[in-house]
């Protein structure tokens, strides 16, 4: 599969990309930011990925949240890619900001007319994978994955759905139940329609309820007075109790804060380095 380069900066001593692709999952061109260290220059690398929130496209994590240089300590490939099929002229998919076009939620829709090009599940956990994995100089048995907020949720799903694929997760303020808030209501009612038993198949709460092993150490930060979380949009409650019931290590620190309202990168670049820390403690890195 062709990639184009749409730009390329020297940071860190590594390099930061930007590439677009013409999706096969998607139906349409995608594009992806990719960190790429000073150890890809010699050698193969572990790969983490980043999945942004509502409204967001590859540029928001590679241009404020702060990364790069704890990446290139670690050599870690970081990967970010869009967070939904863009420009597919379906109708109504620019009307809202939290539905449809910014907003694919991780999920593969089976109604008219998402299913064709809002398949952002199987793009993530396969198509990306391979295409990196192809182009790039990684070690594909290294994979980790994180995210904030409808990316968090992504990130979570992820490595529930697909129990031993990441060697590790970690979210910011993620969306931990959606099927219990407005927010995963209207998305997951819009893309997979409206039989909600259907829904549970990528809320993070009812997933780990048949997790199969506890051999998955999850960290989250959420910020105390992020307006979402009093408004009940991310559920982190209903989370952790279903984590430890099941006896899954979760590490949930609510940071205190003020400033720490729920879309604000400065929330994301104060903390970047102790996810960085984690994954690559399970990625050897």
């Amino acid at each position: 599969m062709a990639l184009k380069q749409v730009s390329s900066n020297k940071c860190f001593e590594g390099f930061q990309k930007v590439f677009e692709h013409d999706s096969a999952e998607l139906k349409c061109k995608m594009k992806f930011g990719i960190y790429l260290p000073p150890k890809a220059e010699t050698g193969k690398c572990p790969v983490l990925y980043w999945l942004s929130g509502l409204t967001c496209t590859e540029q928001n994590f590679i241009t404020k949240a702060g990364f790069h240089q704890a990446a290139a300590e670690h050599g870690l490939i970081v990967v970010a890619p869009d967070t939904s099929p863009r420009g597919c002229n379906i109708e109504g998919e620019d009307e809202s900001w939290d539905f449809g076009t910014g907003a694919g939620f991780y999920v593969d829709a089976t109604e008219d007319p998402w299913k064709t090009n809002y398949r952002m599940y199987s793009y993530i956990k396969d198509e990306l994978p391979k295409l990196i994995n192809a182009n790039f100089p990684t070690d594909p048995e290294r994979m980790s994955i994180f995210g904030h907020s409808m990316g968090g949720h992504g990130a979570l799903i992820l490595a529930l759905k697909n129990p031993g694929k990441y060697k590790s997760v970690s979210a910011f303020a993620p969306i931990c139940n959606p099927i219990q808030c407005q927010w995963g209501k209207k998305a997951l009612g819009g893309y997979l329609g409206s039989d909600a038993s259907k829904w549970e198949a990528y809320d993070a709460t009812q997933l780990v309820k048949s997790y199969p092993d506890s051999h998955l150490d999850i960290l989250i930060d959420q910020g105390k007075d992020d307006q979402f979380l009093s408004a009940g949009q991310l559920l982190p409650d209903n989370f952790i109790a279903a984590c430890t019931e099941r006896k899954i290590p979760v590490v949930f620190r609510l940071q205190q804060a003020s400033c720490f309202c729920h879309p604000h990168y400065f929330f994301i670049a104060t903390f970047i380095n102790d996810h960085i820390k984690h994954h690559a403690k399970y990625l050897n890195a």
